[in-house]
């Protein structure tokens, strides 16, 4: 998903291609002999401008995404498939999130993330909907135009759990609610070194009460030393062995799909970080569960 919600083709649209050149499809089948590539889906025609109404730069391009991810995540998870879906930025997960809600009904997500991402569309500084991707799921997409609006997953609160986030100053500065009151959520100092326990438990409670879920991977949820390819480094943040925890304690049965955003290749020249993601991709994806 080759997709920038600044608006343009640049940075992390192109986290698709530059993984596949880091050798991320065969790193994959080197573990697994049942992987498909089904190459890039359509982004529309990116365009660095702010929607009068909503407030989001590139609404005809994010539109075109959501769509275009939706239909190719009901087709993998219809196939039997357990769908990898490559961001480009993490608005992706919108339409993943309903592909899956079309495909098997209601899901839980297990978010992981350095931000919040529930901005209010016309709050964000940035105006990309990467500050807005979680917020729009929890049903506040006010001013969104009619088929961005619909094509939308509708998730329910008590099934989304965040973890990592680490950006509750900045929300306080800005006057912003922080969804903390509405979800569960621990932040990167709760996890830090024992980040597999309440992934454990956050993925049992969703399978006891019959829930399939999506997990979610923003990767700046890594701290900059770990990781400083992103374009919104903050303080703090998990090293690479916390995100492994957490990753293979969500990829249990039950876990329908996964995406991973965020990856900048220009911000990447000597490609370290890309071959840590593909090494990491290949080890947490080397046994995923049955879909169907």
């Amino acid at each position: 998903m080759p997709f920038n919600s600044a608006g343009t083709t640049g940075g992390v649209a192109n986290a698709p291609a530059g993984l596949r050149e880091t050798g991320l499809v065969s790193a994959l089948r080197a573990r697994r002999s049942d992987v498909r590539d089904l190459g890039d889906v359509d982004v529309g025609t990116p365009r660095p401008s702010r929607d009068p109404l909503s407030g989001l730069l590139g609404l005809e391009s994010l539109t075109a995404t959501t769509a275009s991810v939706r239909a190719a995540v009901v087709a993998s998870i219809e196939m039997g498939e357990f769908p990898l879906v490559l961001g480009g930025d993490c608005p992706v997960l919108m339409g993943a999130l309903r592909g899956t809600q079309d495909a098997l009904g209601d899901v839980a997500l297990v978010f992981v993330d350095g931000h919040e991402d529930a901005w209010p569309p016309g709050r964000s500084v940035s105006g990309e909907a990467a500050d807005c991707e979680l917020g729009l799921a929890l049903a506040n997409a006010e001013g969104l135009p009619g088929e961005l609006a619909d094509a939308l997953p509708v998730l329910d609160p008590t099934r989304v759990v965040a973890l990592g986030p680490r950006d509750a100053a900045e929300l306080r500065a800005a006057d912003v609610d922080s969804i903390a009151s509405t979800i569960a959520l621990l932040t990167d100092r709760e996890l830090r070194g024992k980040a597999a326990v309440p992934t454990e438990i956050a993925v049992g409670r969703f399978r006891r009460r019959g829930y399939s879920w999506w997990l979610h991977v923003d990767l700046d949820v890594l701290s900059t030393a770990a990781m400083a390819a992103v374009d919104y480094p903050q303080p703090g943040g998990l090293d690479w062995a916390d995100l492994e925890a957490i990753t293979v304690a969500a990829i249990q049965p039950g876990c329908v799909g996964m995406t991973l955003a965020i990856y900048n290749p220009e911000l990447d020249p000597g490609g370290e970080a890309a071959r840590r993601i593909v090494d990491y991709l290949a080890d947490a994806l080397a046994d995923t569960p049955e879909t169907a």
